[in-house]
């Protein structure tokens, strides 16, 4: 009986473990309630107390170019609602193949300080930290960012902010500049989006693309990533966003 009962221990835990990484890597966005980011750069969104997020990112150039080689990138995220218009998560980035995974976590929080009445305004304060923890090539890092938006009647919003990530984090420097997004329903299942980030470094992309809602809780965000520098050389590729929202 006591083998038997060890043995049923094992089998539910790594159920148990499985469900935590399925739930994990396939959960998702909505654009109705709040997401992290618009495809790269944040929302003015936060998340409600006790609401859960998550997110997978996949990215991937199918050829090579002279500015980049074939690869695939994979992204998880999960994000919860603390309250007080404060919302905290974590990603974890450096999946990529070919090639030694660099994984990094990243902790974040995100702080909205002021959301108009009726003026469409909002202001968002955010924070993410790097800590690689395989093949590090830096012990951390850190990006900061401010940014507002706009929401107008119809929908149509705008966002523009700065930011400023450590030395290693995007670059061998330090780096600051202006990130900004846009986005417009044309529909209560379509919206048009894109957002920048300034700047000749890893996170310096233009992504426009399309968010679609396949149900009430699951969302696709689907973009083309182009280089800030390089990009008739090749240094683009597709991005593609999957997940659910826990309500």
């Amino acid at each position: 009986m006591k083998g038997i009962k060890e043995n049923l221990l094992k089998v539910n835990r790594r159920i148990l473990n499985l469900s935590v990484l399925l739930v994990f890597f396939f959960g998702a966005l909505s654009q109705a309630h709040a997401q992290q980011t618009i495809f790269n750069v944040p929302t003015t969104d936060v998340l409600d107390r006790g609401k859960v997020y998550a997110e997978v990112d996949i990215s991937f150039k199918p050829t090579d170019s002279d500015a980049v080689r074939k690869f695939s990138s994979f992204v998880p995220r999960v994000v919860v609602g603390a309250g007080g218009n404060v919302e905290v998560g974590l990603n974890i980035t450096g999946n990529i193949q070919p090639g030694a995974d660099s994984t990094t976590l990243s902790p974040t929080i995100k702080w909205r300080p002021y959301q108009g009445k009726g003026n469409g305004v909002a202001i968002v304060v955010g924070d993410n930290v790097f800590i690689p923890v395989r093949n590090r090539a830096y012990h951390a890092g850190n990006y900061f960012y401010v940014e507002v938006s706009k929401t107008f009647k119809g929908g149509t919003r705008l966002t523009a902010g700065g930011y400023d990530f450590t030395r290693s984090v995007v670059a061998s420097a330090n780096r600051a500049g202006g990130q900004f997004g846009f986005e417009q329903p044309l529909n209560k299942k379509v919206t048009l989006a894109a957002d920048w980030f300034t700047g000749r470094h890893s996170a310096g992309y233009l992504t426009p693309g399309v968010v679609f809602k396949v149900g009430p809780r699951v969302t696709g965000y689907a973009g083309y990533s182009i280089g800030n520098q390089n990009a008739a050389h090749g240094n683009h590729f597709f991005l593609f966003e999957v997940g659910y929202n826990f309500d």
